[in-house]
């Protein structure tokens, strides 16, 4: 009880915080890939009892997210405030699994500084609400890996295989351990020269390292404090055989989920569609090797982080304030190996190159960012909150290139609009035929997603490049009014964006296109904007097909 009390009581404060942070984000419809896929999965599993959804096509993502989701709706009723809230208990006990495993390496006032900054971290902010997969993968993972330290064989099995429940990807983690495990135990190996040569440098850096004896020499590469005397060097090296029975545990159980899969559907990937996307279409070695330097900005700069590199590189100029140890090298390297695997692994597969996939890693990042803060300067903590401004600051103003608004509060806007545009469209044209794209195609076809109360009738386009709004132009008969919105960012003042070179390769390898603003939509489509509602970067308008709505509008289908 002493063990679960404090863990409990950081639980509930985490949770109380982060809850009151959130509150005006609470009741906002639901957001792109959660309305097209998430929700509705987890919706089709709370109807039918089934793992396998039937509204969209199947991604065979496992389904402990959705299930998790549909046991709310159960027991409280399907709402989004339901949902949001549901998703914030996923995200206090991700924070939580954050500060334990800070604490383990490190102290406690560093667990509670990276905490804090994960928290406000934006991609991490926005995350904590939406229905999606990759926080509570991310969350699961810091638990793992706490246990996973301190030698808990059966807990790390335990959290990673829920992490791979929650998310398939979630496997790059235990499999680079057992990968690194080995990598440890050879009888020669690089590992060797390279502690040696960290342990060596750290102790030249530090003025009082003559004065130490080599018993205290060798606390230098301690996990944090006292009581994790696994985290000498050699501790990764003396564990016999239970991590070669614990890390292939959850291989197991993702090989049975897929198995499961391809019985209730002949595929054991997903649909073809959701497979070619993120797989076939992505392994091309330019792609590849544009994808890699994305995922390392992700992980080292992205959404203010730099700013947190940046105080890291200084602090390491100066030299080891006396009794303040560092994260264990060896501990340091697992979390190196961890960052590597990521970035290289979804570099290769994933047609979205998107933030949220590295979750698991940048709280990693953060955390011995913030060690070598607290070890190197006595401010460690102004510099700190400094961080935790800047990571403020990009939840609300966004960065001078293409970005997805899920990452901060961009899609907020986003949001607000959608719902604004699809109010007016929904009271003034009940039964029109609507041109529109996804998500907003599911927006107004599907009122549980919190955009409409009835559905509207739809023609759908791809997006609304030049050539698909041309297209629908030659069968304006179809459709009666046009809801258009911008698909993508658009930054007002762009910076990458200027170059038509970067513009045509992420044509070519990330489906970029630009979006013809609703003035050109309307002169295209032979209507006129009736609606239009614009945020930093985005937009959304609909347009009135001119008299071939007013000769409909009079008397509607189905009415005599």
């Amino acid at each position: 009880m002493s063990r679960v009390s404090p863990s409990l009581a950081i639980f509930a404060l985490i949770f109380t915080s982060i809850l009151l942070l959130h509150l005006p984000l609470l009741r906002l419809p639901f957001f792109w890939d959660e309305a097209g896929y998430y929700i509705p999965a987890a919706r089709d599993l709370l109807l039918t009892g089934s793992l396998i959804p039937h509204s969209p096509p199947s991604n065979a993502h496992p389904p402990l997210v959705m299930a998790y989701l549909a046991a709310w709706w159960k027991l409280l009723g399907f709402s989004v405030f339901v949902t949001r809230t549901a998703m914030l208990v996923v995200a206090a006990f991700s924070l939580l699994g954050v500060f334990r495993l800070g604490r383990k390496v490190a102290n406690e006032q560093i667990a509670l500084a990276v905490t804090a900054c994960t928290a406000l971290y934006p991609v991490f902010f926005a995350q904590s609400t939406m229905a999606h997969v990759d926080l509570a993968a991310a969350g699961f993972t810091f638990w793992a890996l706490e246990a996973y330290l301190a030698g808990r064989w059966r807990g790390a099995t335990a959290w990673f295989s829920l992490a791979v429940l929650a998310k398939e990807t979630a496997v790059l983690a235990p499999v680079a351990l057992l990968g690194w495990e080995i990598l440890l135990r050879l009888p020669f190996g690089p590992w060797k020269g390279l502690l040696d040569l960290m342990r060596t440098a750290s102790l030249k850096r530090c003025p009082h390292a003559d004065a130490r004896s080599s018993a205290n020499r060798e606390e230098d590469i301690e996990i944090g404090d006292r009581r994790n005397d696994h985290g000498r060097g050699q501790a990764f090296r003396s564990r016999g055989l239970a991590p070669f029975a614990s890390l292939p545990a959850p291989v197991a159980v993702l090989v049975l989920w897929y198995a499961y899969h391809y019985s209730r559907t002949g595929y054991v990937f997903g649909n073809p569609e959701f497979f070619r996307y993120n797989v076939q279409a992505t392994l091309s070695g330019v792609r590849i090797a544009l994808a890699f330097l994305m995922r390392v900005w992700q992980t080292f700069g992205y959404m203010h982080l730099w700013v947190l590199m940046l105080l890291m590189l200084w602090a390491m100029t100066r030299d080891p304030l006396p009794q303040r140890r560092r994260i264990a090298v060896p501990v340091q390297l697992t979390f190196a190996v961890l960052a590597l695997t990521f970035v290289v692994a979804l570099s290769v597969v994933g047609g979205a190159v998107l933030a949220r996939y590295m979750l698991t890693v940048v709280p990693l990042v953060i955390l011995v960012a913030v060690a070598t803060l607290w070890r190197r300067t006595q401010n460690w903590l102004w510099l700190t909150g400094l961080v935790s401004v800047a990571f403020v600051l990009a939840l609300f103003f966004n960065p001078p290139y293409g970005f997805s608004p899920e990452d901060n509060l961009a899609y907020r806007d986003y949001v607000l609009m959608h719902q604004d545009a699809e109010s007016f469209l929904e009271q003034r044209y009940p039964h029109a035929r609507v041109l529109t794209a996804w998500p907003a195609s599911d927006e107004i076809t599907q009122p549980y997603l919190g955009y409409i109360r009835s559905p509207l009738r739809i023609v759908r386009i791809e997006d609304f490049s030049l050539d698909q709004v041309e297209g629908a132009a030659q069968e304006r008969s179809r459709f009666d009014v046009a809801l258009v919105f911008s698909t993508k960012y658009e930054p007002p003042r762009p910076l990458l964006d200027r170059w038509a070179a970067w513009e045509r390769v992420k044509a070519r390898f990330f489906g970029f296109h630009r979006d013809v603003p609703p003035s050109v939509a309307a002169q295209i489509l032979g209507g006129r904007v009736v609606f239009i509602e614009k945020s930093t970067g985005q937009w959304v308008a609909v347009i009135e097909v001119e008299k071939l709505y007013e000769a409909r509008a009079i008397k509607p289908e189905g009415h005599n």
